[in-house]
């Protein structure tokens, strides 16, 4: 069962969502969070700030954890095969707008209000994490 981290960025009122490249293994063209399979030896949290500098170029000191949710545990299904999930969300603070440089798993980026979230086709359980977090 892959264990992963789910990370949002909050600045003011909006988030950040990345839209997934066709590089990358699973939900393709979705958007998501920045996302990383967690490595052994590794804490949900050591992934979420490593997957944020690789996916953003925003380095950990120009994040503040905000919160962090109790882990979602899902099986989905993606061009036929069978994915287990554990996914360790969180949403970290961006203190200052950053220069996004996103990195070859994704295409594109928006920083959205996350009541607009239902108008993207989002990679499983992003919403529910969202309207968990801030509605």
């Amino acid at each position: 069962m892959p264990n992963v981290v789910s990370c949002l960025l909050q600045l003011g009122d909006k988030i950040l969502l990345l839209r997934r490249s066709q590089a990358v293994g699973t939900y393709k063209g979705l958007w998501g969070g920045i996302t990383g399979f967690i490595e052994s030896g590794e804490t949900p949290l050591k992934t979420a700030y490593k997957e944020i500098l690789e996916e953003t170029g925003i380095d950990a000191v120009q994040v503040q954890l905000k919160c962090s949710l109790e882990p979602i545990s899902f099986t989905d299904s993606y061009r036929g095969k069978i994915y287990e999930w554990v996914v360790y969300p969180f949403v970290f603070m961006v203190e200052s707008p950053q220069i996004i440089r996103i990195d070859w798993e994704h295409v594109d980026y928006e920083w959205v209000d996350p009541v607009d979230v239902d108008m993207y086709r989002t990679v499983p359980k992003l919403k529910e994490i969202i309207k968990k977090v801030f509605q």
